[in-house]
């Protein structure tokens, strides 16, 4: 026989079920382990399966790096399968022509480098010799002696170490392997990223809890803001400063001015190393060209200072701006730590893992100086800029 409730007891019932269900409230400790243990897994997964994970992390990061142009042309009205291959051929087809051109270059400068060594060689021997010079025996007299005697056993190491590499690549293959599967699956694992980075988003974006789903939108937005920013800005200093040391190392007649800015820009991406190794590399290829004269020394120092001071108040303003807030000791550390234990691979996540450690590491800081004052934190709804730090300061 149906029975019916009458609205206050319905309404009794309801309160009954709210009482039992707070009796045993969710322990929020739960989730905080799950997370730990889930990370604690992909980190030991990824360390197991570094050897073979380079083609999918750099399929990720171009991917990463390309959704926006594939977003730009759907938003026009083309199709984004379509898109997608347009971008991807247009990308690769840009790298294939810059290493065309670049690859004739740094050969010839390599080449150059390796003819001139010789006389590099014995203009520092030279100088130790020179009793005017007594310093600079103390500073490289010995290490110049042990490698006039070691030349012979270094040429034949070196012809050793050649055949056993190429001998190793025929047998082994796992760096034919590896050098085969970035040509060829980095681009498949790209085009497929692309072509469903959006439909991956709303996923995830889907199975975050709604009641914490704006806290995680804000901080991936601040994350994403992060990366972009500081890959855009400081990958276009880096272009910069690379062409600015070339072209005036070169000018000054400096030997292999167009190699060492090459290494300059490239090491530029992490602040202030590829200033100080580039700095090192001209003042020693100076010393060995030139002698021990003031003048090219103090010009390769002049140029140093000028693009570094170019770079922070010119260029940082206008290109990196006030949001990214990667400390470049934090930086660096991140590189050498990821890069020891991932290997290339640590070098392709240290940017993006170190902006989401500062950013998620900002956040606690701000919540629990908010739980320290008793204010009930308005953070927790993700209604507010988390884009600064409560004193402005970076990570």
């Amino acid at each position: 026989m149906d029975t019916q409730l009458t609205p206050s007891q319905s309404g009794s019932s309801a309160r009954e079920r709210s009482h039992r269900n707070n009796k045993h409230p969710m322990n929020p400790v739960r989730p905080l382990i799950f997370w730990i243990v889930t990370g604690a897994l992909i980190v030991t997964a990824a360390v197991l399966l570094r050897q073979v994970l380079l083609p999918f992390v750099a399929g990720m990061a171009l991917a990463y790096l390309l959704d926006p142009l594939v977003n730009k042309l759907e938003q026009i009205g083309m199709k984004r399968a379509a898109a997608t291959l347009f971008i991807l051929a247009s990308f690769f087809v840009g790298v294939f022509a810059l290493l065309l051109l670049a690859i004739p270059i740094v050969g010839a400068e390599v080449a150059s480098l390796i003819d001139n060594f010789p006389a590099y060689l014995k203009r520092l021997q030279a100088f130790t010799g020179d009793p005017r010079h007594a310093w600079v025996r103390k500073i490289i007299g010995v290490g110049m002696s042990e490698a006039a005697q070691s030349r012979g056993a270094l040429t034949s190491v070196g012809a050793g170490w050649l055949t056993e590499f190429l001998r190793s690549l025929w047998s082994d293959g796992r760096m034919l392997i590896s050098i085969v599967s970035l040509l060829i699956v980095t681009p498949i694992v790209t085009a497929y990223l692309v072509y469903d980075w959006n439909r991956i988003i709303a996923a995830i974006d889907g199975s975050i809890p709604p009641a914490h789903r704006d806290t995680i939108r804000a901080l991936a937005r601040e994350i994403d803001d992060t990366i972009v920013s500081f890959v855009r800005g400081q990958g276009t200093i880096s272009l910069i400063l690379g062409v600015f040391y070339a072209l005036a190392l070169r000018s000054i007649g400096l030997n292999h001015g167009l190699l060492i800015g090459l290494v300059s820009g490239l090491l530029g991406f992490v602040p202030y190393l590829g200033s100080l190794t580039g700095l090192l590399l001209s003042v020693s290829v100076a010393i060995a060209q030139f002698g021990l004269t003031w003048t090219p020394i103090l010009i390769v120092l002049a140029i140093f200072f000028v693009g570094q001071s170019l770079a922070d108040y010119a260029l940082a303003p206008v290109f990196v701006g006030s949001k990214v807030h990667l400390n470049p000791v934090w930086l660096m550390l991140a590189l050498f730590a990821f890069g020891y234990v991932f290997g290339f691979i640590g070098l392709l996540i240290a940017v993006p893992l170190a902006a989401s450690i500062g950013v998620l590491v900002r956040f606690a800081v701000r919540r629990t100086r908010a739980n320290s004052n008793g204010s009930n934190s308005t953070e927790c709804r993700g209604d507010v800029d988390l884009s600064k730090t409560s004193d402005g300061q970076p990570f």
